[in-house]
């Protein structure tokens, strides 16, 4: 049945892909050049038009920022980190250290130490690779990233497939099929859609134009340059793309978390080099657990403690949940603490954030 619906998606591409490829991508690029969205890595098709080029290394910062959350989001961690260090030498030449915490906060810390690692390796070669095979060879650097910065930054005519472009193309085509069995055939079409003129226009246009007017709850099909030709919207039903699977219940865990303070200063710890949250400073933390009994178990050894409360947090591949307990001593190690009052941006990733403003908020100090 699945082969079957593939197959007549397949061939609704077939039938419109030939004669709409030059329309699509003129439609777009006359839309682009009118509605492009102001970011500060971003070089305006009417600077691109006199010459300008984008600077490579804001290319590659915002695209691995932008992994995994939203501009509004991102924006402020790329406008720290090029008032820090703006260039890819600079960057290179700051600590792991230094890196890691300004990316506090910003999530899927391996991003954090493939960016410097990435970093050095490009300024030790005076510059990125100009071409998406090679861009690939990069720490962090995946087929999307390396095609999104080898159109953008290079002009190259590769395809850069995000959400927003596989929402624009499942209505465009309307894909019956779920979108993670058709993410290779999206590929491939929207690969066969790039022109050999303006390739980095082009990437940014399609990102645009799902970002701002087919968007994930709302389709703006009268803002839309692609809408005669869009199948969904003949349909009627361009909401009903694209189609997702089912998704899977994210396991749960759970942990104990301590607050140790002398009232002023709060004892932080470095993780381990490996393993989630690697090379973070953070709290001490027991285990985290799949099995509530063992959870329980250990959780005897904080009895004597100050129980604080609850705190949640999402990973891409479980669940958690802490107790946080206080532990407050008369002195801690001056090595290893930070302001237990912290504002602005810690240094910790949010789950250990989240169980330090718990204790803050609460009326306990």
């Amino acid at each position: 049945m699945l082969h079957n619906m593939q197959k007549t998606v397949l061939n609704k591409w077939n039938d419109l892909y030939p004669r709409s490829m030059k329309e699509f991508s003129e439609s777009l690029l006359d839309w682009y050049d009118r509605n492009a969205r102001t970011l500060p890595w971003r070089i305006s098709p009417q600077d691109r038009a006199k010459g300008i080029r984008p600077d490579p290394y804001r290319v590659w910062l915002s695209e691995i920022m932008l992994q995994q959350t939203t501009i509004p989001h991102g924006m402020r961690y790329f406008l720290r980190f090029t008032e820090l260090w703006s260039n890819v030498d600079a960057l290179a030449s700051a600590s792991q250290e230094e890196v890691m915490h300004e990316w506090a906060g910003l999530g899927y810390y391996a991003r954090a130490r493939n960016l410097h690692a990435c970093a050095k390796i490009v300024s030790e070669a005076g510059g990125f690779p100009q071409d998406a095979q090679s861009l690939m060879k990069l720490p962090g650097v995946g087929p999307y990233t390396a095609g999104a910065i080898a159109a953008i930054a290079f002009d190259e005519p590769k395809a850069a497939v995000d959400g927003n472009v596989e929402r624009v193309l499942t209505r465009y085509y309307a894909v019956a099929s779920p979108l993670p069995d058709i993410k290779s055939e999206l590929k491939t079409k929207a690969q066969g859609l790039v022109p050999t003129s303006r390739p980095g226009d082009f990437a940014q246009a399609l990102m645009d134009l799902g970002a701002t007017v087919c968007k994930p709850r709302e389709a703006l099909c009268d803002d839309c340059p692609l809408s005669e030709a869009c199948v969904a919207r003949k349909d009627g039903n361009p909401l009903n793309y694209p189609v997702k699977g089912k998704k899977k219940d994210k396991p749960q865990r759970f942990g104990h978390v301590t607050l140790v303070h002398d009232g002023e200063r709060l004892l932080v710890e470095r993780r381990p080099e490996n393993g989630l949250l690697a090379g973070m400073i953070g709290l001490p933390t027991s285990d985290w657990f799949t099995d509530r009994s063992d959870f329980e178990a250990a959780g005897k050894q904080y009895e004597h403690l100050r129980h604080v409360g609850r705190v949640a947090h999402v990973f891409t591949h479980f669940r958690l949940e802490l107790e946080v307990y206080e532990d407050r001593r008369s002195e801690i190690s001056a090595n290893n603490q930070i302001p237990l009052k912290q504002t602005g941006n810690s240094g910790m990733p949010s789950v250990f954030e989240k169980a330090r403003q718990k204790f803050v908020d609460s009326d306990l100090i």
